[in-house]
C-alpha cells in the first residue's frame, strides 16, 4: 500500500522524498477522477449541444473594469493559504511532522504566505489592468453549458465533500460524538452516496438558474459519475482507506503481511487471537464467533490478493505491526486478510462506464441514459455491500447498511423516473 506518496517513490524509484509525505493517495486519486471527469462532461456536454439539445445562456458582463478590492482581497487571501499551508508543509517536510496534523493546526510559513498572497493579488491587479478600458462596457454574452464544467467541477468538489463527510458521521454516529472535531476534520470517512445526493442537489439548482435541461445534463453526467466512481476506489484501494470487505476465511496471514491458505480451525484461531482489532474494525463488543467473513479459495489462474489481502502500510493504521516496518507512522497490516472490494468496484465501474457509452446513442428518451446510470450504480453497490465492512442499522429489518439503503432507493428511483419520463413524453407527442 501506499498510504502516500512517499511510499510510492521509496518503493519504485528507491528514494526518500520527505516532502512526497503530504501528497496523500488517495487526494491524488479523488483529484485526478475530477479531472478525467471534466474532461469526458465537457466532451458529453458538446455532443449534446452539436445534437441540439442544449442552447446558450445569455448573460450581462461588464468588460474593462480594474481590479476591484474585493477580487484583489479574495486573490490575496487564497495566495495566502496556499502559501502559509502547503508550501509550508512542504518546507517542513522530514522534520518529524505528521501532515494531517499540521494542515489543521495553527502552523504555517508566513514568508511563504505573504509572498504568494502578494504575487496572487499582483496576477489579478496585472490580468484586470491589461483589459481596463476608459469606459467600462456592459454586454450580453452567451455562455455554452459545456463552458461551466469548471463551476460544475468546483461544486461537485465542495459539496461532495461536505455531503460524503455528514453522510459518514451520520452512519458512525457513536464515532462522531466521541470525537466531533477528529471526525469532521479527518481525511478518512468519507461516504459516496452522501456526496453524491449533496452535489446532485446543488448542480441542479446551478443548472436551472442557468438555463440547461436538466435530463440532457443528467445524460452527460452519467457515464462521467461512472468513471469518476472507479477512479476514485482506485485511490481506496492503494492508500487502503478502510473501504474494504469481510474477511476471506480460507487464508490467514503472518506478522509480515503475506497471505496463505488456512489451514483446517487456522482461521478461528486468528478470530480468537486479534480480539482488539476485530473491536477496533468491527465495534466494541464484537465477538470472534460473530465476525462476519466468507469463504472463497482463488483459481489457479487468478492472483491470491484479489481475494485475499492485508492491505500493509494502510494509510488508516488499522491492524497489527508489521515485523520488519522500520517507519514510524503507515506500519500496520489486517490480520486477517480481506476482500480488496475497491479493487472490485474499480473494475467492475469502469466495465459499467463501457456500457454506459454503448448506449449512450442507442437511448433516445432525455434522462434515459441517467436513469440507467442510477439502476446500474445501484445494483453495483447493492451487491458489493454483501462482503463489505459496513456498519448496519441493527433496529431495521434485515440489518442493513446505509449504502444498501440508498442503492436500492436509486435502483427504484431510476425505474420509476424512466417510466414517468416516457410517459410525460408520449404524452407532449
Amino acid at each position: 500500500m501506499y498510504p502516500n506518496l512517499y511510499y510510492f517513490f521509496k518503493d519504485v524509484l528507491g528514494v526518500e522524498w520527505e516532502w512526497a509525505r503530504f501528497l496523500n493517495s488517495f487526494g491524488f486519486f479523488v483529484a485526478l477522477a475530477f479531472i478525467i471527469s471534466a474532461i469526458v462532461l465537457t466532451k458529453g456536454l458538446q455532443r449534446k449541444e452539436k445534437q441540439g439539445f442544449l442552447q446558450p445562456f445569455e448573460e450581462k458582463r461588464v468588460f474593462g473594469k480594474p481590479a476591484t478590492v474585493g477580487e484583489l482581497l479574495t486573490n490575496g487571501l487564497l495566495g495566502f493559504v496556499m502559501g502559509y499551508k502547503i508550501i509550508g508543509a512542504f518546507m517542513n517536510a522530514g522534520s518529524g511532522v505528521d501532515p494531517q496534523a499540521y494542515i489543521f493546526s495553527s502552523q504555517g510559513s508566513w514568508g511563504a504566505g505573504i509572498f504568494l498572497a502578494l504575487l496572487f493579488a499582483g496576477l489579478k491587479w496585472y490580468e484586470k489592468n491589461k483589459q481596463k478600458a476608459a469606459k467600462p462596457e456592459e454586454r450580453k454574452v452567451r455562455i455554452w453549458p459545456h463552458e461551466r464544467v469548471g463551476d460544475i467541477t468546483v461544486m461537485a468538489a465542495i459539496f461532495g465533500f461536505a455531503g460524503a463527510k455528514i453522510f459518514h458521521n451520520l452512519e458512525n454516529w457513536d464515532q462522531f460524538v466521541a470525537d466531533p472535531i477528529g471526525s469532521l476534520v479527518s481525511f478518512s470517512g468519507l461516504t459516496f452516496y452522501g456526496g453524491l445526493i449533496c452535489a446532485a442537489i446543488a448542480i441542479i439548482i446551478y443548472a436551472k438558474r442557468k438555463g440547461i435541461s436538466i435530463r440532457h445534463l443528467a445524460d452527460a453526467m452519467g457515464p462521467t459519475l461512472m468513471l469518476a466512481y472507479a477512479l476514485g476506489r482506485i485511490g481506496c484501494q492503494v492508500a487502503g482507506d478502510g473501504d474494504w470487505g469481510v474477511p476471506n476465511a480460507a487464508y490467514v496471514s503472518d506478522s509480515t503481511g503475506a497471505v496463505r491458505l488456512a489451514n483446517a480451525g487456522e482461521f478461528q484461531q486468528a478470530l480468537r487471537s486479534n480480539t482488539i482489532y476485530l473491536q477496533e474494525e468491527f465495534g466494541r463488543g464484537m465477538k470472534p464467533e460473530n465476525v462476519p467473513y466468507a469463504t472463497f479459495k482463488a483459481p489457479s489462474f487468478l492472483p491470491v490478493w484479489m481475494v485475499a489481502y492485508t492491505y500493509p502500510h494502510n494509510v488508516n493504521s488499522m491492524g497489527n505491526k508489521l515485523a520488519d516496518c522500520a517507519e514510524d507512522d503507515h506500519c500496520n497490516y489486517l490480520p486477517l486478510p480481506v476482500f480488496p472490494t475497491p479493487f472490485y468496484e474499480t473494475v467492475v465501474c469502469l466495465l459499467l462506464f463501457g456500457v454506459l457509452l454503448y448506449y449512450r446513442s442507442r437511448i433516445k428518451l432525455a434522462g434515459g441514459l441517467f436513469c440507467l446510470y442510477l439502476v446500474l450504480n445501484g445494483a453495483e453497490r447493492f451487491f458489493v455491500e454483501k462482503i463489505r465492512v459496513n456498519t448496519k442499522y441493527e433496529s431495521l429489518p434485515f440489518q442493513p447498511t446505509q449504502a444498501e439503503l440508498i442503492s436500492l432507493g436509486l435502483v427504484i428511483l431510476g425505474i420509476v423516473l424512466y417510466f414517468v419520463s416516457k410517459k410525460k413524453t408520449s404524452a407532449s407527442k
